[in-house]
């Protein structure tokens, strides 16, 4: 299964990073946060992407193009422009770029996907949330339940830090908790080709467009992921992710 992602939009909540770069080229431990996605699905054998441009999608076509040179030692020979790789090595992906208008919206950019990627069962997610999903479990879930979309619902974390009080003093501080209430769209969806009829075009929504279809109509599953789970929509979120990747604590490095 190919594994498609939502990489165009603008970041309008991220704007002290955006104004500069697409929001999935924003970095955490020097890796941009879609590397951080990529290697999520590689990690569990799903190695080729089809990624949706639009805001700024040159410099992720520039990261992919210079990707070879990027991670290897280089020799230039400056009069002829002749380059020569030593040591290192990049990943085995297969990254299809696919221009899908700057102002297209997510619903007619998951359309313009998955006509390109053909008439199969793929998977989409955001370019800005990471977690430790299951992906080969949450692919044999969306086989068993026979809809059309299976979204992953995560636990969205507390927008505060929790404590536990007692007798005056704090047992127990966590910033920012997974809370366990309620129900979110976490991405990490698994999609079949059919999912074309229910986006109109490039001004629909994905979420209050087709996804609210989809449930209305019974064709959309949930695969319960009860555990990490983090997007990236503030400036708060990427110090927190950037944090816990400087910490060696960041659950969703599930790859060597």
């Amino acid at each position: 299964m190919k594994v498609a992602i939502l990489a165009g939009g603008q970041g309008t909540r991220l704007s002290e990073e955006t104004t500069v770069k697409p929001k999935p080229m924003v970095e955490i431990g020097g890796k941009p946060i879609l590397w951080h996605i990529m290697s999520i699905y590689a990690a569990h054998g799903y190695k080729e992407f089809v990624i949706a441009l639009g805001y700024k999608g040159e410099q992720i076509k520039d990261y992919f193009l210079n990707y070879h040179y990027r991670v290897r030692s280089l020799t230039i020979q400056l009069n002829t422009g002749k380059v020569a790789t030593h040591s290192g090595a990049g990943e085995d992906w297969v990254v299809h770029l696919l221009d899908t208008g700057a102002d297209t919206q997510t619903g007619g950019r998951v359309k313009r996907l998955a006509e390109y990627i053909g008439p199969e069962p793929f998977m989409l997610t955001y370019g800005d949330g990471v977690g430790n999903v299951d992906v080969p479990r949450l692919a044999s879930f969306h086989r068993a339940q026979g809809k059309l979309a299976t979204l992953t619902a995560v636990r969205p974390p507390a927008r505060f830090g929790q404590m536990v009080v007692a007798d005056g003093r704090v047992i127990e501080f966590k910033e920012k908790p997974q809370l366990g209430e309620g129900w979110i769209n976490g991405g990490f969806f698994v999609l079949e080709p059919g999912i074309v009829d229910y986006i109109a075009g490039d001004q629909t929504s994905w979420e209050f467009d087709s996804l609210e279809r989809l449930a209305s109509e019974g064709q959309l599953a949930a695969y319960q992921h009860q555990a990490f789970w983090q997007c990236m929509d503030t400036v708060r979120d990427v110090h927190l992710l950037e944090r816990l990747w400087s910490e060696g604590n960041a659950p969703w490095k599930i790859w060597r």
